[in-house]
């Protein structure tokens, strides 16, 4: 029923059915120059790092990359042509200087060949397919009414009404991230004592425009003139610097697979998670950013989502749940896989332009080039928040496949120690590596099933956010949290 990808031209096909072998490593210097050889590593000075520029500032209109116009005869690169590679975890975060235009609505066009991939209960408002990308054809897509650009255009029935007026009180405000930005600037300072040629930047929900806010801050330290830093003893170092700082406090090493250095900002009350190289975050943030504003429903969906899942106690990692990432890549994955699809796979339709290769420089220019699709699926956010738990509650197959918004469908579950008898699989996008492996333990997933079972049950009784999410409650924590930090 999930027929396997056809092996790309003059390649056998892969053993897991996934991922091709990984390649070589490339080197990179700290100017993102790649070295031929690891011999050849060399130090730039000081005045050859590039600047910090990425502080897109949230507001109440949209932020978008600018991008190019829409192309007609263009080539869509076919599936058997794509072949990109497994790339190392690294992160370095930089960003581009976002302009303020008039929000573009991304859409598929119609499908001609759908193919009916996950089996399960029918249901008339909210079925998926999964076609393959030769089934995209190229047509001219009329431009939608300019009133959906609007959030309160959205509010089309009152379930949408509700989402709307949750993300209007919590998403990230531009005084938010002044604050973020205001204590990453005093930290860069701090840290240069230490590592002269380190470079501080804020990534993840902060910056690709999924925070609200009550949303920690991700910070990922890039150092220069070291090959491999160990990242414990560089957090350690930063553990003591930190705790001499009056406006830093609750200092915490966590030792993760990705280990971080936790703490409190006591001036914002916020709390931050600092990493060492982990520049795959860069990517991440882009690639979510581009997603994010794709269409106007996203954000607001994905916010609602989260604080559904913080509420029923399904939206921690650290207890065997969900993570924030985990979820946003779950909303995405729904939204592509609808018959009319909200979303696309931006990563299959734009390789070039989401290259897990291209200098990490140049990674805030991908996003420009990819040109606007607008959505023929004009269900409401109400429907669509609906589906999203349906789809999950009673479509999806935990079982046997794994989440893939590369792909755009759910793919067969490779028999790999990484896939196999893992309760959730959601595929990183650009490492691959499973981001839902937290969830370890039964008792955890069957609570989680049983979460959407019942939210979906009761919300499609009521119609009424409420009924599953305390929405006057939520806002007024926000609204403690804008009045605290004031």
């Amino acid at each position: 029923m999930y027929p396997r990808s056809p092996a790309p031209r003059g390649r056998s096909a892969y053993n897991n059915g996934l991922y091709p072998p990984p390649p070589a490593p490339h080197i990179y210097n700290y100017n993102h120059q790649r070295q031929p050889l690891p011999s050849s590593f060399s130090v730039p000075g000081l005045e050859r790092l590039p600047s910090y520029q990425w502080k897109p500032t949230p507001s109440t209109s949209p932020v978008y990359p600018p991008r190019t116009p829409i192309m007609t005869n263009g080539r869509k690169r076919q599936n058997e042509e794509y072949s990109p590679h497994v790339v190392k975890r690294q992160r370095l975060d930089s960003s581009p200087r976002p302009l303020i235009r008039s929000p573009l609505i991304r859409a598929l066009p119609p499908l001609l060949h759908p193919d009916r991939v996950v089996a399960g209960p029918s249901r008339p408002s909210f079925q998926h397919s999964y076609p393959s990308p030769r089934s995209y054809p190229h047509p001219q897509v009329p431009a939608v009414a300019e009133s959906v650009n609007s959030l309160q255009a959205l509010a089309k029935d009152k379930m949408s009404s509700q989402v709307v007026e949750l993300f209007e009180a919590c998403k990230q405000q531009s005084s938010d991230l002044a604050r973020k930005e205001k204590c990453r600037t005093m930290l860069q300072q701090v840290i240069r004592r230490c590592y002269p040629v380190g470079r501080l930047y804020l990534t993840g929900s902060s910056m690709n425009g999924l925070g609200c806010r009550s949303s920690d801050a991700d910070m990922c330290l890039v150092l220069k003139g070291t090959k491999n830093p160990d990242p414990i003893h560089v957090l350690t170092v930063l553990q003591r610097l930190f705790n001499i700082l009056p406006y830093i406090e609750l200092t915490q090493l966590i030792r993760a697979k990705v280990p971080i250095l936790r703490f409190r900002d006591k001036d914002s009350d916020l709390e931050f998670d600092l990493n060492v190289n982990n520049t795959v975050g860069i990517r991440n943030t882009f690639l979510l950013r581009s997603y994010a504003f794709a269409d106007l429903r996203i954000r607001p969906m994905i916010l609602a989502v989260k604080k559904w899942a913080g509420h029923n106690g399904i939206n921690d990692a650290s207890k065997g749940t969900l993570s924030s990432y985990t979820l946003v890549l779950m909303v995405l994955h729904y939204l592509q896989t609808l018959k009319e699809p909200v979303l696309p796979s931006l990563q299959r339709d734009y390789p070039d332009c989401f290259n897990p290769f291209i200098d990490l420089d140049m990674v805030p220019e991908g996003p420009k080039r990819v040109p606007p699709y607008i959505s023929r699926n004009q269900a409401s956010l109400g429907e669509l928040l609906l589906g999203f738990l349906y789809y999950y509650a009673k479509e999806f197959r935990w079982d046997t496949h794994v989440i893939s918004i590369r792909e755009a469908k759910a793919l067969p579950k490779p028999n790999s120690h990484m896939w196999r008898n893992k309760y959730i699989c959601v595929e990183e996008p650009f490492e691959r590596n499973n981001v839902a492996r937290a969830v370890h333990e039964q008792i955890k997933f069957d609570a989680i099933k049983a979460q959407f079972a019942e939210s979906w049950r009761t919300l499609q009784q009521r119609k009424d956010l409420n009924s599953i999410l305390p929405v006057r409650a939520v806002i007024n924590i926000e609204a403690s949290r804008r009045d605290s930090s004031n």
